[in-house]
């Protein structure tokens, strides 16, 4: 069967659940004989031999559940939330001023635990069904809320025929995603949002932005199933968008949430006018370091098994980033003559926000293509066009996450290129999954598409919340309480005592 066509009248219908993911068939078709007997055995129910035989829904068993990819998703797991506590807790924290250090280290660790318990309710049910629903394309319903269904002896489809994890493993490792973005958003208004406002302002985001891009981008029947459902998948899935490990769904999302919320919460006092210094910029190394480190998890893991795409995934995350700390810095040695920690700990977050929606679809060396240019990029928005249009991205969330996710985005469509090396894209549409045709033009407007579709949604949806709240219980708060700092007026405490 052949795939639909994105709206843009290119880029092939099929690509992953947690990322479109072309390789995984090709690992499926080395091992046809053994994936297609399974499958057929699966799939299809023998009859007498007078009768046509007939098919018969296709059961996962725990027989299809490989140990090592179990460990490995559970190590992944573990690592993303790493990303979130300790990592960006301290990377933000650091970049702060003294005053305000433990109030983003309580804004990290609370969001991390209300979005948690929010995923639990009816996230998963909303990114990862497509039921009981009016607008399958667009978020699942509330079948799965408080994971109703969800055992031991469920199962969720990986990118391989006949190949699952158990249910639970991967409602694990979709929370920690959960987790990690609205944390993000925190930084682009950082030192002047009050606490409350700030969790209520994220249970609605996750639930009106974040859930949904998730179905949009990642929500698919699966390789044994898509083939029978093949318009079964989310809107940008549907069109034929890549987005390995969240380029659209995590940074671009929330990139544009932090820059409405910077912009309605205003700039701080004395933007401009005072120096406002990172207190620590040694914990921001240590942040950036373990944001790197468990960076590993949130693209590696997105394959979802433990094989050679994980690795291939894993050396694009190395070598992008490596590249962006470097360009950074020879970036920063031209212009200011001098290279600075910040900047090259920003390269490195640059980079890694790229290669996120490419980490499975690049060769290593166009990988390094891809980071060095998203750096460079990122560096202009955050020296340059900030300054010039003079709004206070606090830790530089848009200029970094937003700006670097659109331009991972986008070379995905360029990454992937067989031609370059890339893996291409899968047709989940046959029985046996098998590589489509790849057309770079097409897929690179397919991938705009998916970006634009991602900025307006998030941008209406943060807009509207973020008013909301302005106008009812208040986001800022006084000006004594933000000169005198929020440690202190907000939580009782402050992060040091002399």
């Amino acid at each position: 069967m052949k795939l639909l066509k994105s709206i843009a009248g290119a880029g092939g219908l099929g690509l992953g659940l947690l990322a479109a993911l072309p390789a995984w068939a090709q690992e499926a078709a080395e091992n046809a004989a053994d994936a297609v007997g399974n499958a057929a055995e699966a799939v299809v129910n023998t009859v007498a031999p007078a009768a046509a035989a007939a098919p018969a829904a296709f059961t996962p068993t725990a027989e299809m559940v490989n140990k090592g990819d179990v460990a490995w998703m559970l190590v992944a797991s573990a690592l993303v939330l790493m990303m979130s506590v300790p990592a960006l807790a301290l990377f933000y924290g650091g970049l702060v001023r003294t005053k305000n250090m433990l109030s983003v280290l309580m804004q990290v660790l609370t969001i991390v635990c209300v979005a948690s318990l929010v995923w639990f309710g009816w996230g998963y049910s909303m990114a990862f069904t497509s039921t009981g629903t009016p607008f399958p394309k667009l978020f699942g319903g509330l079948d799965k809320a408080f994971l109703a269904g969800v055992s031991p002896t469920t199962f969720a489809a990986t990118f391989s025929n006949g190949i699952y994890l158990p249910e639970y493993v991967f409602v694990i490792f979709q929370m920690t995603f959960a987790c990690i973005t609205p944390a993000l958003i925190v930084g682009a208004f950082a030192e002047r949002v009050k606490f409350t406002p700030l969790i209520l302002f994220v249970v609605g985001w996750l639930t009106l932005a974040y859930f949904p891009l998730a179905h949009m981008v990642w929500y698919w029947a699966g390789p044994d199933f898509l083939h029978a459902a093949p318009d079964d998948s989310g809107l940008l899935w549907g069109w034929g968008a890549l987005d390995f490990a969240g380029g659209t769904v995590v940074h671009i999302n929330a990139g544009i949430a932090g820059l409405v919320g910077c912009l309605i919460i205003g700039p701080r006092l004395g933007f401009k006018q005072e120096p406002m210094p990172p207190h620590s910029l040694t914990m921001t190394m240590i942040g950036a370091s373990l944001l790197w480190v468990g960076w590993f998890g949130f693209n590696a893991g997105s394959g979802l098994e433990a094989n050679a795409f994980g690795a291939l995934a894993f050396i694009n995350t190395f070598t992008a980033t490596a590249a962006a700390g470097v360009a950074w810095a020879v970036i920063e040695q031209i212009v200011h003559k001098k290279p600075s920690l910040l900047g090259a700990a920003s390269g490195v977050v640059a980079g890694l926000v790229a290669i996120t929606p490419a980490a499975g679809f690049a060769h290593p060396g166009t990988a390094i293509i891809l980071g060095a240019v998203a750096s460079g990029v990122c560096f202009v928005f955050v020296t340059t066009v900030k300054n010039a249009l003079k709004y206070d991205d606090t830790l530089d969330v848009f200029g970094i996450h937003c700006i670097g996710g659109i331009i991972g985005a986008i070379g995905t469509g360029i990454v992937a290129d067989p031609a370059l090396g890339g893996q291409g894209w899968i047709d989940y549409t046959a029985p046996v999954a098998k590589a489509g045709e790849y057309d770079m033009a097409g897929q690179v407007i397919t991938q705009i598409w998916a970006v634009g579709t991602t900025v307006l949604w998030t941008g209406v949806v943060s807009a509207a919340l973020f008013l909301a709240l302005k106008y009812t219980i208040g986001l800022r708060p006084t000006a004594e309480v933000e000169a005198e700092g929020l440690d202190i007026n907000e939580h009782g405490e402050r992060a040091y005592n002399y």
